[in-house]
């Protein structure tokens, strides 16, 4: 990969950044977390929600049970080594084949990761009954990830809408009480040191008795914010040594993520879950095909990965 011309602008050329140096990149190392994304739509708007989720849109169609089928008999076929498989959205449990598609992954035996902001759609009869059914049967082979952006509830409001706060709390409330395997995922765009918040949701999880350990960085995941409009370096293959990070340690040397978009015919494999949109990163209709190195030509490749540290997987 030789640089070509410099390019004026950060994240403007796929090999070189604006400085003319060459831009760093990542290797599949094992795909060991498949992401599904079961859809965009969701039943709120967040004020910054990076995959733009909304009760309107319907970029990313509907992931079904048979298109997921597909990749996990691909799993299975070409032995790739994958150990979870996660599924976000969106809201996953406003799909109409979401239980079916958590019991198939359940039942063929990957550790299972589904996000959700625990709200109505999680507790309605025909979702919160299977699912039950699911923990009893499965266990800890499933952890379920609850959106909760910031201990005080004006915090988490000014993200997430009003009126948003009580129904996730008794969302929340409902999953530890009936012994699910749960874990946070908390926000840091509003400046706090790691160890106040920390001490900020612990006292949340004590007032409502959830079991949490938010000292446990697998049980609250502090996630950084990805707002484009902020500065940040690109990166190239001498910030490795740099910033003693490495190539290895990155979201898409081990993960990949499934989107369908609305009129495709098909899915399509990204490189991450934090770029649906950006066909620069779309590698290929199956998993063989999206075996292949990611330039990180992308601001949340910088912020939120490579100088946040960001990784969305439960496993090491």
């Amino acid at each position: 990969m030789e640089p070509s011309a410099q390019p004026k602008d950060k994240f403007s050329d796929p090999q070189v950044t604006a400085k003319g140096e060459r831009r760093a990149w990542v290797d599949l190392t094992a795909l060991k977390t498949l992401w599904f994304n079961t859809g965009t739509l969701c039943n709120l708007t967040c004020a910054n929600c990076y995959i733009e989720s909304s009760p309107k849109n319907d970029a990313l169609v509907y992931l079904t049970y048979d298109e997921i089928c597909t990749y996990l008999d691909e799993i299975e076929r070409d032995r790739i080594p994958t150990e979870e498989i996660g599924i976000t959205g969106g809201e996953p449990f406003m799909n109409p084949d979401i239980i079916k598609i958590i019991e198939e992954c359940l039942q063929r035996g990957f550790k299972l990761l589904v996000l959700t902001n625990a709200m109505l759609p999680m507790q309605r009869k025909k979702i919160s009954e299977p699912l039950l059914a699911l923990k009893e049967r499965y266990g800890d082979q499933m952890t379920i990830r609850v959106s909760v952006d910031h201990f005080n509830q004006d915090m988490h409001e000014q993200e997430r809408g009003a009126k948003s706060w009580a129904p996730m709390i008794k969302g929340l409330k409902w999953l530890s009480d009936n012994g699910f395997t749960i874990d946070i995922a908390g926000r840091t765009r509003w400046g706090e040191k790691e160890d106040e918040l920390r001490d900020g949701f612990a006292t949340l999880f004590k007032k409502e008795d959830v079991a949490i350990d938010a000292y446990n960085k697998r049980e609250l995941v502090l996630f950084p914010e990805m707002d484009e409009t902020v500065e940040v370096p690109e990166i190239t293959t001498a910030c490795w040594d740099i910033l003693g990070a490495r190539p290895d340690d990155m979201m898409c040397s081990s993960s990949r993520m499934v989107v369908k978009r609305k009129g495709a015919d098909k899915p399509a494999v990204l490189a991450c879950t934090l770029l649906a949109y950006d066909k620069e990163f779309e590698l290929g209709a199956t998993l063989k095909e999206a075996d292949k190195s990611v330039l990180l030509n992308h601001h949340h490749c910088a912020k939120f990965c490579v100088l946040g540290g960001g990784s969305c997987s439960v496993i090491d």
